[in-house]
């Protein structure tokens, strides 16, 4: 029996990746997936007013560090949260303000870094005997791809179809429909549909098929996402955000077509669960990266054709 521990969603925070290097040990997995979604969204400053005080605002609000273990406390706070952090001046920090290029050059460059020093954990901290898939999402840049596919020791698995054992087969599509936030990695359903059906035609049989597709199938408990109204503000009704099904038809149509033996997504953080979609098992275990919570699937994939996968919601 393959083991697969599945996640998703990590969105650059530290101790999601700290942890994720470590889960082989505790749920004795044959295969780490982290899969979608593995960058930050947002770079922080951190101004040094003057020798021993520094301030930062990401919410808008001043707030100021007297001592190196404030300082230390706030930046563990920020890479918790997926955040990049810097140290700068006001004048330097006034200069960027003016220069938005530049500030796009150091995100790039904060979020090239931390994905090089995860990269970095993996090599040095994962067992050789553990197969570790590592693929990005539609809110991650196409500049990660030569970092995680130069890995020796990471199976990048984007445009190939992956042996993860003798008997199966894995293929991946990081791409999305369409968003309100225009991300790298996102195009309409019907692009989308033509990527999705040249990954089943890499494959010849999909009965042992496993399909990480980042995006959700519609119309699931695992693609239910707050409304939007026209400028972007979530929909309250009875006091609670109105949840829509925000998914793709895309996947769900290939889903229903192929049948699959397992559905692996993402995307949607508020949906965590599963959901059948004919004899396919589709699962999404959320994210609660801000928290530096890991929420994942173990998943067992049968030996025999015609045995149930078992899937069991993990959090660390």
């Amino acid at each position: 029996m393959t083991r697969i521990f599945f996640a998703c969603d990590a969105h650059g925070s530290v101790p999601v990746q700290r942890k994720m290097v470590r889960v082989h040990e505790a749920y004795k997995c044959d295969i780490v997936m982290v899969c979608g979604d593995l960058t930050g969204k947002a770079v922080v400053p951190i101004v040094e007013e003057k020798p021993g005080l520094w301030w930062s605002s990401p919410w808008g609000t001043k707030e100021k560090y007297k001592s190196e273990k404030d300082l230390d406390r706030a930046k563990q706070i920020y890479e918790k949260r997926g955040f990049y952090w810097f140290l700068t001046t006001e004048p330097e920090l006034q200069e960027l303000q003016t220069k938005p290029e530049k500030v796009k050059e150091l995100f790039n460059e904060l979020m090239l870094k931390r994905m090089r020093d995860w990269i970095a954990l993996i090599e040095e901290k994962v067992p050789s005997d553990i197969m570790v898939i590592v693929s990005p999402g539609n809110d991650d840049s196409l500049e990660i791809d030569n970092l995680i596919s130069a890995s020796d020791r990471i199976t990048f698995p984007l445009e190939k179809a992956v042996e993860i054992d003798d008997k199966h087969q894995l293929i991946t599509c990081e791409w999305v429909n369409s968003t309100p936030w225009d991300t790298p990695r996102e195009c309409p359903e019907d692009e989308l549909l033509e990527k999705l059906q040249k990954e089943f035609g890499r494959v010849e049989s999909y009965d042992r098929l496993v399909c990480n597709f980042h995006a959700p199938p519609y119309g699931t408990r695992i693609d239910l996402a707050p409304k939007l109204d026209e400028k972007a503000q979530v929909k309250i009704r009875y006091g609670s955000p109105e949840m829509v099904p925000v998914g793709s038809k895309s996947v769900r149509k290939v889903i229903e077509d192929f049948q699959p033996l397992l559905g692996l997504h993402g995307h949607i953080h508020e949906s965590a669960g599963i959901e059948h979609i004919g004899r396919t098992l589709c699962v999404n275990p959320g994210s609660s990266y801000m928290q530096g919570m890991l929420n994942a699937f173990v998943i067992d994939l049968p030996e025999n054709l015609n045995d149930e996968v078992v899937a069991i919601a993990a959090s660390a």
